[in-house]
């Protein structure tokens, strides 16, 4: 079953008295389940097109249907609530709020949806804190931990809700190598234990033994699949 349906997706952007073809007509199938690696050089399209499969960015043209939901006509409440439950983000900069603790920092779209207590939420992001290897760390704020480990804690606050799916825009851009690994093989791991898609986008061929299938960008089209 796929879980994402793009055809005919283009997105411009104005840049002062000239026209960007970020994507210039992307046709992509993603199943149910699976881990795929979006592959291409910088500039190539691939955060644009994370982008607009999250609902940060919207499309010029084309359609994009996210679990059954043709997502280019919904509202912004609409949108928003996809957001918040279908989907989970992992930023290459991590993004996490530096007043909070890890637990804090994993709960936070939990308390969002407002649709649990707080011993429940409290469970599920200590249960998360400990598959993502950071039980020791749980009361430590982000500027006292590694790049990996804040990288982990980004992971633990991407699955806390139970996403159908994750999108990771670079996970691994600002780590060392043998980090960045570490992190891939996470990935990986919470994608055969969670059953959750897991879309990564990189321009490092080397760790693209992670995923399941691979799609290649360049100049906003899909080159290879």
């Amino acid at each position: 079953m796929n879980i994402i349906e793009i055809k005919g997706l283009k997105k411009d952007y104005p840049l002062g008295t000239t026209t960007v073809h970020a994507l210039r007509g992307i046709d992509l199938s993603i199943k149910e389940g699976d881990l795929y690696g979006i592959v291409g050089p910088s500039g190539s399209g691939k955060t644009t097109l994370l982008n607009v499969i999250g609902c940060i960015d919207f499309a010029t043209e084309g359609s994009v249907t996210v679990g059954g939901q043709e997502i280019t006509s919904l509202s912004d409440r609409e949108i928003t609530d996809i957001r918040l439950h279908k989907i989970g983000f992992i930023f290459q900069t991590f993004n996490l709020i530096p007043v909070l603790d890890v637990l804090e920092n994993i709960e936070f779209p939990l308390l969002l949806m407002k649709n649990q207590s707080r011993s429940e939420i409290r469970a599920r992001a200590e249960k998360l804190a400990e598959e993502v290897g950071l039980k020791e760390f749980v009361s430590h704020r982000p500027a006292e931990l590694s790049g990996g480990q804040r990288q982990r804690v980004a992971i633990a606050r991407a699955l806390v809700t139970n996403p159908d799916i994750v999108l990771a825009d670079e996970p691994t851009a600002n780590l060392d190598s043998v980090t960045g690994e570490q992190i891939l093989e996470l990935m990986r791991e919470m994608n055969r234990v969670e059953k959750t898609t897991f879309i990564f986008s990189t321009h490092d061929q080397n760790i693209l033994k992670y995923a399941n299938h691979l799609v290649k960008i360049k100049d906003g089209l899909v080159a290879e699949q």
